[in-house]
């Protein structure tokens, strides 16, 4: 631990004030600062929620420092949802925008990440660190198989994310027999430029560190983007398979479970 993380606790959300904490920090990112909106979407409490809040378990990044009386101790939030809860709760927050088919015939260990969210005075240090670390657990101890959820690009002009969006369908497309593909009414092709016309530094450029992220732990993508225009994003479906996981990544998680 050093001064930097000792404020820091990472955790699952353990009562009323945990969840809306992350409720509010959600809504400062996904309402306030990137314009989204939806149903159940609390303007006046300045709440961002859905139908899987009570569902789901949110590991939460605390910082200590913070008020819990004014919501404002939750700094990072990540939203999980495994694979046997979902099928007891009916679906995955993904089967909106893809077609999870594959996924569900591999017969693999699932878990769904979502809302994924770091408060900006956090963003670019070790926060996001000690929430990886912390999920790293959470797959390690449930034995999950596959990681996968949604990431996003800020705004739907497709045209201004040619580079990335086409980077991810020509480099990282996952293979055929686990590959959702996206919902025909968001559906928007991927492969916008020839792979011939790549430009690498514009495509990492115009992706977000999220996607980033999952990229260098061998993250794959679905097929096709799908234009989420309540909450004014372009979503790619992102998985991970644990089990193909680049050899240093997964010594890491290795580490973490003491062998």
């Amino acid at each position: 631990m050093t001064p930097e993380t000792s404020f820091f606790e990472t955790r699952l959300a353990t009562d009323e004030a945990d969840l809306l904490a992350a409720q509010r920090l959600r809504y400062r990112v996904f309402v306030e600062e990137l314009g989204g909106d939806g149903a159940l979407v609390d303007h006046e409490q300045q709440l961002e929620r859905d139908e899987f809040d009570p569902v789901v378990d949110h590991l939460v990044l605390v910082d200590n420092r913070r008020s819990r009386s004014e919501l404002d101790h939750v700094v990072g939030v990540y939203r999980l949802l495994p694979g046997e809860r979902a099928e007891t709760f009916g679906r995955f927050y993904c089967d909106g925008e893809y077609d999870l088919t594959p996924l569900r015939r591999s017969g693999r260990s699932l878990l769904e990440l979502g809302r994924s969210c770091m408060d900006p005075a956090f963003r670019g240090g070790s926060g996001m660190f000690l929430l990886w670390n912390a999920l790293a657990d959470y797959v390690l101890a449930r034995q999950i198989e596959i990681l996968f959820g949604v990431a996003s690009f800020h705004g739907t002009d497709v045209q201004a994310l040619a580079q990335p969006l086409s980077w991810l369908h020509h480099h990282h497309l996952a293979p055929p027999t686990i590959r959702p593909r996206a919902r025909p009414e968001g559906y928007q092709a991927m492969d916008l430029v020839p792979a011939e016309q790549l430009d690498r530094r514009a495509a990492m450029a115009g992706m977000p560190a999220l996607i980033k992220a999952y990229l260098r732990l061998g993250g794959s993508v679905g097929e096709g983007a799908y234009l989420d225009r309540p909450f004014n994003t372009t979503d790619v479906f992102l998985l991970v398979d644990t089990g193909a996981m680049s050899e240093r990544h997964r010594k890491f998680y290795e580490t973490r479970q003491g062998q």
